[in-house]
């Protein structure tokens, strides 16, 4: 569908991340829709960005995952944490190069220090169905990136993995009849479709620690005691 997309390079990711990119079936996504056949032309990709020791068999202390808040004055989710990511354009080959694209435009991030090593299955924003194609990707040290693109994200940051697998930053939150996991980092609530996602690949990669999976957070009352600065609900 996506001619000449620049292709990923599994070989390039270090040994602690295979458990994350060997998988090849579509993984299960907690929280997260199946994309709606009506709207196939509104494809978009998100860049999971992984950085730490090359050189590491296991997860090493400095894995860190890159993450963006959205601006709150944004007309659509507003105040979320997100991945990089947005629409796939025309001019894109296919959705590793709009991923790439995308995180230049919103973090700086130069594409040139990046590795494609992996895509998850095209999933969706529960929100709106609209399809999405997360890309994993690796770079060796944590990239210098920061809000290029106001409007869009007024803050960024590569999150230690370690923080977002103790279990105290772990709960599950609830909004009328939709609940999912969701983590919390430098004082915002990543939720939704992001911490679905993190939430599938911690699970996937073995790194997942117990946490309190029963008890249900009411959504709103966590994001008025947050950073996010949300428009819900």
């Amino acid at each position: 569908m996506f001619p000449d997309d620049i292709q990923v390079r599994p070989h390039a990711a270090p040994n602690w991340l295979h458990p994350i990119i060997k998988p090849r079936h579509k993984r299960a996504i907690e929280g997260v829709g199946e994309p709606d056949p009506r709207t196939m032309t509104k494809r978009a990709a998100v860049l999971m960005l992984f950085s730490g020791d090359a050189t590491a068999e296991t997860l090493p202390d400095d894995a860190g995952v890159l993450l963006t808040h959205r601006t709150p004055t944004m007309r659509t989710h507003s105040g979320q944490m997100a991945f990089p990511g947005g629409r796939i354009d025309p001019e894109d080959r296919g959705p590793v190069e709009a991923a790439l694209r995308e995180a230049n435009e919103e973090t700086g991030l130069d594409p040139a220090t990046v590795h494609p090593v992996a895509t998850m299955g095209l999933v969706s924003v529960r929100s709106n169905g609209y399809p999405v194609h997360p890309v994993i990707g690796y770079s060796d040290s944590h990239p210098q990136t920061w809000p290029a693109s106001k409007d869009e994200t007024d803050d960024v940051f590569v999150a230690a993995i370690e923080e977002l697998l103790e279990p105290d930053r772990r709960i599950t939150v609830g909004w009328h009849d939709w609940t999912g996991p969701a983590f919390k980092i430098n004082g915002y609530l990543v939720w939704g479709f992001t911490a679905s996602l993190l939430s599938s690949v911690f699970a996937t990669s073995g790194w997942e620690k117990e946490w309190d999976r029963e008890r249900v957070h009411e959504l709103t009352d966590v994001l008025a005691r947050s950073r996010n600065g949300e428009r819900h609900g």
